[in-house]
């Protein structure tokens, strides 16, 4: 059976689709949370500016806290997707290798 699954070309296209759409949330998470880092290091003026005048809230604080709804938003996409399309395919593949093997 593990050999039929891994002859599928489907299985082949699914394991690329997956591993790209991974990659790219990645290094999504990474551009976002080096972009913050680098603000931090070579602008920390501008992170130190106060949303609300006699505010103790911060432009950093919240980039900070904006950082974790957009990677939690992020974790969200590739869920939904997992379980939308890329379950499904799978679940098709390995059934149709089970009936092969049969």
């Amino acid at each position: 059976m593990y050999e039929n699954i891994k002859r599928d070309p489907r299985y082949a296209q699914l394991v690329r689709e997956r591993g790209r759409f991974a990659a790219t949330l990645a290094l999504l998470v990474i551009a976002v949370f080096f972009a913050f880092v680098l603000l931090v290091a070579f602008v920390p003026g501008v992170i130190a500016l106060r949303l609300v005048e006699g505010s103790n809230l911060t432009l950093g604080v919240a980039l900070g806290f904006s950082q974790f709804v957009f990677f939690c938003l992020l974790t969200w996409v590739y869920v939904r997707r997992a379980n939308s399309d890329f379950d499904a395919r799978n679940a098709q593949i390995v059934a149709d290798a089970l009936k092969k093997a049969a």
